[in-house]
């Protein structure tokens, strides 16, 4: 007898396995009010035997008011609670194997699909095997938003977010990978990388499943793997699967390692993943597009912040209406460039390009490193257009400093998911 089996007679209406309820069947419910009766018959049974007992101790005797019980009326009593756990037993533990089976069904039939799959690949690619695909993501999102207890679970993660993947490896070819294309592999590879993973899982688990704990979200194995592939394809759905925010993030990586050539201390805060990153990162974010706010890195910009744009004018992706607020800033820093530029630093004279290339590396080391920071050849010598230059830098850092935390604040999790994908392909 184990205490499980009487704990489930008192529960007897349902089951809960994997967040869906299952009802037990009129035949096991019977048997529960069975047993729990002939469990109560033996209670009654051994209360009377104590207060007989009691009685015969207080030296009562006769006198007794509860007669001890006769054996046959315990064996009795013994006899009847033991045909009725029994039959519920029997009843209970065939219907929970039946409930575990199905529960189980959420792994075996992407089990099976992995196996056509592994099949398919030996034959040339047809619209069938893309079926099959479509099937087995479908059947992992389901699987993941039962079982992925440490994430969202989400279960809107589909095919379209592999295709998009591929596609973006299909354009990342040994000609553009270094040229500010590194993130779009990043970010593309780890989706197929989880993919090809969660695959891998269904193969080994198809030799060995019934040790599959039908509580799905009990197989660590398993819900690490969901963890993975939520994370990932979550990303996948925001970037990869938009080229023009793909292309802002790459953009925007060639930019930070840009920035690291200028401040190497950039690059310790990114390696240590510095506190003082998460700082530095929002700032930069905000100064690369001011410096070119008609260039790719505006789409994540306006992700971050899409109340501080006009909508887009379908046609015409160059158009850009900015926030007065936001105006007023980039309005700021072109006022800055213009003073630096104006009367550059001594190391920076020249042509035009050369005098504004000094005013971005010493906008981007002040950003970086603070009011300590010394742009090349002692830019920031002790003159008066040299003050005019840094109270101009200062200025402008002190109102970027405003949209920086705007940037953080507007939608923390956005930003949290930017700045991890960020660093990321940083590293």
């Amino acid at each position: 007898w184990e205490a499980d089996v009487l704990e489930a007679s008192v529960d007897q209406q349902e089951i809960w396995v994997n967040s869906e309820r299952y009802e037990l069947s009129p035949e096991a419910i019977q048997g529960a009010q069975r047993l729990q009766s002939s469990w109560l018959d033996i209670v009654v049974v051994l209360d009377r035997w104590n207060s007989a007992a009691a009685s015969t101790k207080e030296g009562r005797g006769a006198c007794a008011t509860a007669p001890r019980p006769e054996k046959f009326e315990l064996t009795t009593a013994l006899f009847v609670f033991d045909t009725a756990w029994a039959h519920f037993e029997e009843r209970y533990i065939s219907e929970l194997i039946a409930v575990e089976e199905k529960a189980r069904q959420l792994v075996v039939r992407p089990v099976a699909l992995e196996a056509q799959l592994l099949a398919s690949e030996l034959e040339p690619a047809t619209p069938e095997a893309a079926a099959l695909e479509q099937q087995f993501v479908l059947h992992v999102a389901q699987l993941n938003a039962v079982a992925n207890f440490k994430r969202k679970g989400r279960d809107d993660l589909g095919c379209d977010i592999l295709d998009a993947a591929r596609a973006e490896l299909l354009r990342v070819t040994p000609s553009t990978s270094g040229c500010g294309r590194e993130a779009a592999r990043v970010l593309a590879g780890d989706v197929i990388a989880s993919y090809k993973a969660m695959r891998a899982y269904f193969r080994k688990v198809g030799q060995c499943i019934e040790h599959v704990d039908p509580h799905l979200c009990n197989n660590a194995g398993l819900v690490a793997r969901l963890v993975d592939w939520e994370e990932t394809w979550e990303l996948g759905a925001r970037y990869v699967k938009s080229k023009p925010l793909m292309d802002a993030v790459c953009d925007m990586v060639d930019e930070i390692k840009a920035a690291q050539r200028l401040a190497p201390e950039l690059t310790a805060m990114i390696e240590d993943c510095d506190v003082e990153l998460f700082m530095v990162l929002p700032r930069l974010v905000v100064l690369c597009f001011l410096d070119k706010p008609l260039r790719e890195r505006t789409a994540l910009v306006r992700s971050l912040l899409p109340h501080r744009f006009a909508p887009l004018v379908e046609g015409d992706s160059k158009a850009l209406t900015l926030d007065i607020e936001l105006k007023v800033v980039y309005d700021r820093f072109k006022e800055t460039m213009a003073v630096l530029t104006a009367s550059p630093p001594s190391g920076f004279s020249g042509s035009s390009w050369a005098a504004r290339h000094g005013a971005w590396e010493a906008i981007l080391r002040r950003a970086v490193v603070g009011e300590e920071a010394q742009a090349p050849e002692a830019c920031f010598e002790s003159t008066a257009a040299a003050a005019e230059r840094n109270k101009a830098v200062a200025d402008l850092l002190n109102g970027v400093e405003r949209w920086s935390l705007e940037l953080q604040r507007h939608c923390p999790e956005d930003w949290n998911q930017c700045s991890a994908v960020l660093g990321h392909c940083l590293t």
